[in-house]
């Protein structure tokens, strides 16, 4: 066991919040293990869909019991390293793929390799796999996961005359540009457009800065020769910035006003035809259709396509098992129960999101073109890793470094050449001082 670092009423207090941690052998006795899972469901849905599931395991399974803790998304990192450092961890938490490095490093994370059932490692493709694979070793199952997409003003696509794109035939990052121009409309007594073609909702830029990069073939992060990370940030990473830039500072087809907005910010204007196109994450589609006016017509559209095709970064939620868990495959059992494709199709559906199973993908509920269900399914083959995975030091480098340097680059504060020289120069001294 790792050295405790804990005070006396923290350790208390998580004593409290995580009574059984690793474990939970007071039962072990008469036979019966209890272990914890942590869930960061948080949706009615998504919340009913984990204990209905939690309560059809117990009833099911004599030896092994499971006790559902729930977690909440906005404390999860300083919890579970608390937890984790004081040897009071639950069995199987869940979280995203991004947290996993700095978890997997620090030891406190168990290798799945051996624990997961073939028939998981198959139905799972082997792109999601690498979110959470590190130095051949498994931190945890991905099973839920989501895509941007545009969510769009079907009235006003109509009129414009635009080429309607599908996950088939998706606009070209070009043609994305000249249907916002199409888009963008009238002039108000303030010289700005009565409707812009898109609103970019950047008030957090970096994530889909970095992961819309791969569709016109960048990555932003890379190998060095010698295997470490490093940044670069040429024409292929910054193509899309750049068009975004060109959006809001020449085009006008982007109302400057969003990049400081997050995306249910946005809704309003959308609604009330300010802006004809949003692109969103996936599961926003939940508060469109719950807050939409009744006779408000959209639909979801796949993002353009670049030189890199349609792909784009993402960091799946996961299921991880501790190190410190006394029953690791007990715990690996559950998980591995979990992600079975069709309790996947109920949890992604709970939550709005997409499964990474291949088998819970066909799902005709996941399917439909209600609510665009349909493309999503239909885009998830070009779903890959964020390329900002298994990078030790990125989180220092998107607070300090990329997020007032994109926020200033947008709001056209300086050039591309600045944003390189920020982003990379300045980057790379972070990242070097975790890879000594």
């Amino acid at each position: 066991m790792r050295a405790r670092k804990l005070t006396a009423s923290a350790t208390a207090a998580l004593t409290i919040a995580l009574l059984a941690g690793c474990g939970g052998n007071a039962d072990e006795a008469n036979g019966t293990v209890t272990l914890e899972f942590l869930s960061l469901a948080w949706q009615k849905e998504s919340v009913d869909a984990n204990k209905a599931l939690v309560s059809h395991w117990n009833k099911t399974h004599a030896h092994t019991k499971i006790k559902y803790v729930q977690g909440s998304w906005d404390n999860i990192h300083d919890q579970l390293l608390t937890s984790f450092e004081g040897g009071e961890a639950p069995d199987i938490f869940h979280d995203d793929a991004s947290d996993l490095t700095d978890f997997a490093n620090g030891g406190y994370l168990a290798d799945l390799t051996k624990y997961l059932p073939k028939s998981l490692r198959e139905d799972i493709p082997e792109a999601s796999w690498e979110t959470t694979t590190y130095e051949h070793a498994t931190y945890g199952v991905p099973f839920l996961q989501e895509p941007r997409v545009l969510i769009a003003n079907t009235k006003l696509l109509k009129q414009s005359g635009v080429r309607i794109p599908t996950a088939q035939h998706p606009w070209t990052w070009r043609e994305f540009e000249s249907a916002s121009k199409k888009l963008t409309h009238g002039k108000g007594d303030n010289g700005k457009p009565n409707r812009y073609g898109v609103a970019w909702s950047m008030k957090e830029p970096v994530s889909q800065s970095v992961n819309l990069s791969l569709s016109t073939d960048g990555k932003t992060f890379y190998k060095d020769e010698d295997g470490k990370n490093e940044i670069r940030y040429d024409a292929k990473d910054s193509a899309v910035a750049q068009l975004i830039n060109r959006q809001v500072n020449k085009d006008h087809t982007a109302p400057k006003s969003g990049l400081g907005m997050s995306g249910s910010d946005t809704l309003p204007g959308f609604f009330a035809g300010r802006y004809a196109m949003l692109p969103l994450n996936f599961s926003y589609r939940q508060q469109v259709q719950q807050q939409a006016p009744k006779d408000f017509d959209w639909t979801v559209l796949p993002m353009p396509s670049g030189a890199g095709g349609m792909a784009q970064g993402t960091a799946p939620q996961t299921l991880s098992v501790s190190q410190d868990s006394q029953h690791k495959q007990a715990a690996a059992d559950f998980v591995a129960y979990l992600t079975q494709p069709k309790h996947q199709v109920q949890l992604a559906q709970g939550d709005w999101l997409l499964p990474t199973s291949t088998e819970a993908l066909k799902a005709p509920s996941l399917n439909t073109d209600a609510n665009g269900w349909k493309t999503g399914a239909d885009i998830a083959t070009a779903l890959r890793p964020s390329p900002v995975l298994g990078v030790r030091g990125y989180a220092e480098w998107k607070d300090k470094i990329a997020t007032p340097a994109y926020q200033e680059y947008y709001n056209g504060a300086f050039g591309i050449d600045e944003l390189r020289k920020r982003l990379a120069a300045d980057g790379n001294r972070i990242l070097d001082r975790y890879q000594r």
